[in-house]
């Protein structure tokens, strides 16, 4: 079963990436082969039109039949191989020019080599081209071998039908070029969807499996005991929110752990805190006191270390320090009124983003009294003054 968050991520995005890349090559595809046809009749019609021009400069006059033989005017077409040689070296194509439905002179090739003569062509374009008058377009098996080809009735001078003109473009040779087409296009969409899954797995590790990662990790190690833990995670989006209600669940049990130790100062050494990790359900914390926080004798008056000059028994947040912690609880003293953070920003020569978290942890640890009042443009305003 595919448990991880990562891998189903990359699924759903990748998974429809690579079922759009088939659908789309094969509408492509279906399109192509389409296209292909289409720009190969429409030679065979052009070839076919270019053989007969051909044939009436060559030889000028009707085509006649003469005792079994075809002329045109006072020119033998009859195992005239010369001539659909010619149009075949030009055009590209297969040639042949029939008496009724027998090829008498032709440049198709039997399997053992010989040109064939004689031979007949089939009962559908003979029907179609001999019998209906009309002109042929398409398929057909000539001599044991597949051609997209055209058929054209050749008439008398008293407009009879007595044979058919025709040109042919071997479907292996189409096919072949089709399919160098297509693979260059399977090719390309293969690369392209590769380089958009590497995009797209870049995005989801970086942006969603990174910072949840961090977060696993630093709440494992709250877990222990450990509440100096923050994750810096600056997503505008659910990540980043989630890393924010993280960070204020950490602020909050300090908050607890300097409220205990200040209430237990006089009494206790020590503040315990129930972590323990269950073995039979590692996901769940059980109540054990297993991790304590020791407090220096001559701290239990001060517990938070500002007037004695201990180290503080529980660390600061990330980005805050003891000296400017100090600098601006004696500003807020000597002034002895309430201010904003802003204003004491300017006291301390500190932004008033730096300053508002000081002042947050200084409320968290009761050194600072905190009250409300709304600016011009109603918004509320935190005002602090020193206990």
């Amino acid at each position: 079963m595919m448990r991880s968050l990562k891998q189903q991520l990359l699924f759903l995005v990748i998974g429809p990436l690579i079922l759009l890349s088939i659908i789309g090559t094969v509408i492509t595809v279906a399109y192509m082969k389409d296209r292909a046809i289409l720009a190969t009749d429409t030679k065979a019609r052009c070839d076919l039109a270019t053989a007969e021009e051909i044939l009436n400069l060559m030889y000028p006059g009707y085509w006649e039949e003469r005792n079994g033989i075809l002329y045109k005017g006072d020119t033998k077409i009859t195992n005239n191989f010369a001539v659909v040689d010619r149009i075949a070296e030009l055009t590209g194509d297969t040639v042949t020019i029939f008496l009724g439905d027998i090829r008498t002179t032709t440049t198709v090739r039997e399997k053992n080599g010989q040109r064939a003569i004689g031979t007949r062509v089939s009962s559908i374009v003979s029907t179609k081209v001999l019998k209906n008058g009309e002109l042929y377009l398409g398929e057909a098996n000539v001599v044991g071998q597949m051609y997209r080809t055209a058929y054209k009735p050749i008439r008398d001078a008293n407009g009879k039908i007595i044979g058919m003109l025709y040109v042919g473009i071997s479907k292996k040779l189409s096919d072949e070029l089709l399919h160098k087409s297509l693979f260059t296009i399977v090719g390309i969409t293969v690369i392209l969807t590769v380089l958009v899954a590497l995009i797209a797995w870049y995005f989801t590790q970086r942006v969603i499996i990174g910072p949840l990662q961090e977060i696993t990790k630093s709440t494992k190690e709250l877990a222990t005991g450990q509440l100096n833990q923050k994750v810096e995670i600056a997503s505008k989006n659910e990540i980043g929110e989630l890393a924010a209600a993280f960070n204020q669940m950490v602020e909050g049990m300090q908050s607890f752990a300097m409220h205990i130790a200040r209430v237990a100062g006089t009494e206790v050494n020590t503040v315990t805190f129930p972590v323990h990790q269950s073995s039979s359900e590692p996901n769940l914390v059980q109540v054990k006191p297993v991790v304590e926080i020791n407090l220096p004798a001559s701290a239990k008056n001060d517990p938070i270390g500002l007037d004695t000059g201990y180290p503080l028994p529980v660390e600061l947040p990330k980005g805050l320090n003891e000296a400017t912690l100090k600098q601006i609880l004696a500003f807020i003293e000597s002034e002895n009124r309430p201010m904003s953070a802003e204003e004491i920003g300017e006291g301390v020569n500190l932004t008033r983003v730096t300053a508002r978290r000081y002042l947050e942890f200084l409320e968290q640890i009761g050194k600072v009294e905190v009250e409300q009042k709304y600016g011009t443009v109603g918004r509320p305003v935190k005002l602090y003054k020193s206990k």
